[in-house]
């Protein structure tokens, strides 16, 4: 039987991992941390559980398929709970949308606001639909690894105007500011700015439109969990605190990877790690195809993350399960951030998640579990966030006071928070945004 080795245990490893086996490979899935999930890893602190990353779901399709491959059902392993508000935008007015839901729920959200955009947002979801077509069903598993592969899709492209950013395609078709906000914040998930990002980003709005938005309950370490025990049914060798040393290449061909324990043979080794974290330190120089530390140093990177975990000894109902609150300068602030590596630490813009929204369970009675997410710049600012780290803390606790949270101060409990160094260490990340 032939072997595979898939280094790191994020959704996409363990993905790649279960694909291999159901096409007869024989499976090794290694990962340095203690637990399966990678960036979707979970903390339990004296009942208060918190997803470390990822808490969204918008193609449940993809992790259904994963099971499918193997006779399973999904639902079997993991409930998916849908979710309206997907999200709550809150403004700086205090005013919010209730972003989601049915399209007469949105059409309503909008009329509440500019009845003139109702037209001007039916116009961009049909626009982010062609580019769905495009982006995600025809292009979304097609490697572009050579010049040719990128021209092929060059025509579509352009013909669907993603020369613009994510920001001028729907200024194109919304006039309201703050409905322009609601409809363009989606690259921001995924680290980019709605600035400067490609509008073939546009399509994750049009994924979310046609799957919705879904929890997994129990959080995502639930759906991390339904994985791992999938991959132990069929017999899938997960190995932890296990991690890869140095990519094996012999005569320009993958042979393998060694770890600090052992040198481990395939036919075949898939890499799920940080792309640019691979090239430093999985892979010889001589297969870097001249892409030089230097390069990977100075390339341009997303934002980083001060996230703040707590709980509450008291219950808010009046927050929705995603909550994302933007301030007044919020154009000024990502450019900040992005641009100039500066912190900002008053006029914030952040990604307010209440899990116990959904599931009550993630908290003890009367208790809720939150996780605050604040962008920052990343590691290339050379800002000493071990030093004003705990100064973060207090400022975002004041902001969540003031503007969604009254009396936090007094009942935050059994927080802590990770900064942007701490992903770096944990997850070999040398400036990326997590998310």
């Amino acid at each position: 039987m032939a072997q595979a080795i898939v280094i790191g245990a994020g959704f996409g490893g363990m993905a790649a991992a279960l694909r291999l086996r159901a096409r007869g490979y024989d499976v090794t899935l290694i990962d340095k941390q203690d637990k399966l999930g990678g960036r979707a890893y979970q903390y339990n602190r004296n009942g208060f559980i918190h997803d470390a990353g990822p808490t969204v779901i918008t193609a449940q399709f993809l992790f259904d398929e994963l099971f499918e491959l193997f006779g399973k059902k999904r639902q079997d392993y993991v409930e998916f709970r849908d979710l309206y508000p997907w999200y709550r935008i809150q403004f700086a007015d205090q005013s919010t949308f209730d972003y989601g839901g049915t399209l007469e729920q949105t059409l309503l959200e909008i009329q509440k606001i500019e009845p003139d955009d109702m037209q001007g947002y039916l116009d961009l979801l049909e626009h982010t639909r062609r580019i769905f077509d495009i982006g995600f069903v025809q292009l979304g598993d097609k490697p572009f690894h050579t010049l040719g592969s990128m021209l092929r899709c060059t025509p579509d492209l352009i013909r669907l105007e993603n020369y613009k950013t994510v920001a001028q395609m729907t200024h194109q078709y919304i006039r309201n500011e703050k409905l322009r906000r609601v409809f363009s914040f989606q690259p921001l998930l995924v680290g980019g700015n709605p600035f400067n990002t490609t509008s073939i980003y546009s399509l994750i709005a049009y994924l979310e439109r046609q799957w919705g938005v879904q929890f997994a309950m129990g959080g995502t370490g639930a759906l991390v969990r339904a994985l791992g025990r999938l991959m132990q049914e069929q017999g899938i060798d997960v190995r932890l605190n296990t991690e890869a040393q140095h990519i094996q290449i012999r005569q320009g061909v993958v042979r393998g990877v060694r770890t600090e324990s052992a040198d481990l043979s395939a036919d075949v080794v898939v890499c799920n790690a940080d792309a640019p974290e691979a090239y430093l330190s999985l892979i010889a120089p001589e297969y870097r195809r001249g892409i030089a530390p230097r390069r990977i140093h100075s390339m341009k990177y997303s934002m980083g993350l001060f996230v703040l975990y707590f709980g509450t000894r008291r219950l808010y109902p009046q927050i929705a399960h995603h909550t994302i609150i933007l301030g007044e300068s919020y154009q000024e602030l990502i450019e900040r951030i992005f641009d100039r590596f500066e912190l900002e630490t008053s006029d914030l813009s952040v990604y307010l998640h209440r899990p116990t929204c959904t599931d009550p369970s993630m908290a003890p009675s009367g208790c809720e579990s939150f996780y605050c997410l604040v962008p920052v710049p990343n590691l290339q600012s050379n800002i000493n966030y071990d030093r004003i780290g705990p100064f973060l803390r207090d400022a975002t606790v004041r902001y969540l006071e003031k503007t969604c949270l009254p009396g936090l101060s007094e009942c935050i409990c059994e927080d802590f928070y990770v900064t942007p160094p701490a992903f770096s260490e944990k997850f070999k990340h040398p400036a990326r945004f997590w998310f």
